[in-house]
Formats: structure tokens, sequence, C-alpha cells
């Protein structure tokens, strides 16, 4: 595959784009010529090069279908869409409050839900159609200690991406990336110094943690027409597993 002829000129919006995993994804988009839109709620002041930013609680179901609509008319078409916007803090589950569960439900299940259902809406009107690629955990495939809240709506999301790619084909795809241990710029503020991190990646087979740009790889094969025969795909980036500790995975996506 020509990663770069093959998305030019494509346009592409990633949620929560700004910063980490979503970040790494963004730019490798732009790196592979496609046209870049990143939301958040407010506007990162180093924002990832070539790309345009756009103000959005993507929550909102509002909010959603007008960015949606913002996107589309600044570039005239939407052909990828990355739901990337999510994690939670780490919290015991018998002490989350009601409050803090809701949200985390709304953000990494509720969300790609509502960016799901507006993008459709544009590619079922465009010859080509489009794709959608979900940003998943392996919290969501294994159980989540501190992060239950988190883990079962990823579970859930997986389940979402299986029944839009039936529902909304033949025109867009739908599939989803399950990212395992990915070290940010947040890794650090989850599992110590250099020395802890290290610990951690000899757990892991591959012998070290996954970076953004190993999840923007996958997203941007997922997007392309390599993908074309492939919708309703779980594609586990997590280099072999991760010994099961008993500790969550980092969840900011």
């Amino acid at each position: 595959m020509d990663g770069n002829t093959d998305l030019e000129g494509r346009v592409a919006l990633v949620t929560g784009g700004t910063r980490g995993i979503g970040r790494g994804i963004a730019e490798r988009l732009v790196a592979r010529g496609a046209l870049v839109a990143v939301c958040g709620r407010t506007e990162h002041e180093d924002q990832p090069a070539g790309t345009t930013f756009f103000t959005a609680d993507v929550r909102d179901g509002e909010q959603v279908d007008a960015l949606v609509d913002d996107v589309t008319e600044r570039f005239g078409r939407l052909d990828v869409v990355v739901n990337n916007a999510g994690g939670a803090p780490t919290v015991d589950a018998a002490t989350a409050s009601p409050r803090l569960s809701t949200s985390i439900v709304a953000l990494n299940l509720l969300a790609p839900l509502f960016v799901g259902q507006a993008a459709n809406r544009v590619m079922q009107a465009q010859d080509e159609g489009g794709a959608i690629v979900n940003i998943n955990s392996v919290s969501g495939i294994r159980p989540s200690p501190g992060a239950a809240a988190y883990g079962a709506a990823k579970a859930g999301l997986l389940n979402l991406t299986e029944t839009l790619a039936i529902e909304w084909a033949p025109l867009v795809r739908v599939n989803c990336v399950s990212a395992g241990i990915i070290e940010t710029e947040q890794a650090e503020l989850y599992y110590g110094d250099r020395a802890a991190i290290a610990r951690v990646e000899a757990t892991i087979p591959l012998g070290r943690m996954g970076t953004p740009t190993d999840v923007a790889d996958a997203v941007c094969f997922l997007a392309s027409s390599a993908a074309g025969y492939i919708t309703g795909a779980n594609l586990l980036v997590h280099g072999g597993d991760e010994v099961r500790t008993g500790q969550a995975v980092p969840v900011e996506d």
C-alpha cells in the first residue's frame, strides 16, 4: 500500500486529536496526505501541524452534529472519522460516584456513537462512502480493576463497532483498534520513572511499550483502500499482550 497516495486529499476527523494517541494519529494522517480536522473542548496551545481545530464536546449530541456540519462545510466532504477521545481516572468501583461513572461511559461509549451517527449521515450520501475507526483498549476485552466503568464502556464500544459495521454497510466501514500499553507524554504519571517503565516493558512479548505511531499506522491501514474488505474488525495493537498484573491499563486515549 502506498499510504501517501491512498489517503491523499481524504478528509479526516480525529476526536481528541491534540495530544497523546490522538495527536499521533492526526500527525500520521497529515503525513499521508489527508486533510485533518481535530476537535476538543478547548483548543490546545500546541496543535498538531497541518491540522484544523474545531471546538466541540463530543459527549453532547448537538455539538457533535454542529462539528460534523462545520467540518463538512469547510472541506466539502468527510471520508474518515477516528473516534479517539476517551479516558478515565483510576478509581475503585466501590467508591466511584454515579456522576463520574456516567461521565466515563458518556465519553467512551456514547460519544463515539454520536460522532458515528453524524458522520454516517454524511458518508452515506457520498459515492465512496467512508471509514470510521474507533480507538478501543484491551481494557474492553478483559477484567479492568481500577477502571470498571471504562472497561465496560470499551467492551460496549467493541459491540457497537460490530453492530454499526452491519447496519451501515456497504458504504461505510466501521472498525476498531484495541490498544495495549502505549507510551505517551503521560506514561511516567502512570508507571513512574524510566526504571519502572522498563520493568513494565519486560512483561510485553515485543519488549517495549507501544507508541502513538503504532496505533496511528493501524488506523491509517483501516482507513485506506487496503482494508476495503475489512469491516466490523477489532485489530489488537498490544505487542503480544502484557502480563495481567491486576492493574488497569492506562486510560488516557
